[in-house]
């Protein structure tokens, strides 16, 4: 019989417990563990389309519901004016204010200068007496188409001098 030879032992320290590793230690797995995370994974996988289809379903028919819930309130507000409508003073009345009738006997004034003053599009009011130009706008007209007419230049250079002089 041969002796086996004896192996020196050696005393083995354990390393120094850092702070990022500990957590990692203490997990331990067994087959019961792994196969419930594969389970989870595959309900998350074969469910998630299904889920989203779910979701936007439900989103779907929320919006239908507000919509219809709009036209209910509308519907009510029609159903309401057709209701004044067959009032013969709502009648009466919106004949006497959109289309200015009168009953006999009766004397409707219109006025048509509430006195407010009326201005141009830069603040200037607008004069009250009749203003004449002196231009001749038959020469002006006359002398606008033969230039157009008989030149060869392009026609932006044309039509600004024939502004500015009509100006």
């Amino acid at each position: 019989m041969s002796r086996r030879p004896t192996a020196t032992k050696v005393p083995v320290a354990m390393p120094e417990p850092g702070v990022g590793a500990n957590w990692l230690r203490g997990i331990r797995l067994s087959g019961f563990t792994i196969m419930t995370l594969a389970m989870i994974v595959l309900f998350i996988v074969v469910l998630a389309p299904s889920l989203r289809v779910w979701v936007e379903q439900q989103q779907e028919i929320a919006a239908l519901r507000a919509a219809v819930a709009e036209q209910r309130d509308e519907l009510d507000r029609l159903e309401g004016e057709r209701a004044r409508w067959d009032d013969p003073s709502y009648v009466e009345t919106q004949a006497r204010e959109r289309l200015y009738y009168v009953k006999p006997g009766e004397f409707s004034y219109l006025v048509i200068d509430d006195g407010a003053t009326v201005t141009t599009p830069n603040g200037m009011p607008i004069s009250d007496e009749l203003q004449t130009t002196d231009v001749d706008w038959v020469k002006t007209l006359l002398s606008s188409v033969l230039t157009a007419g008989l030149t060869d230049a392009a026609p932006d250079q044309i039509i600004a001098p024939v502004i500015q002089g009509a100006q």
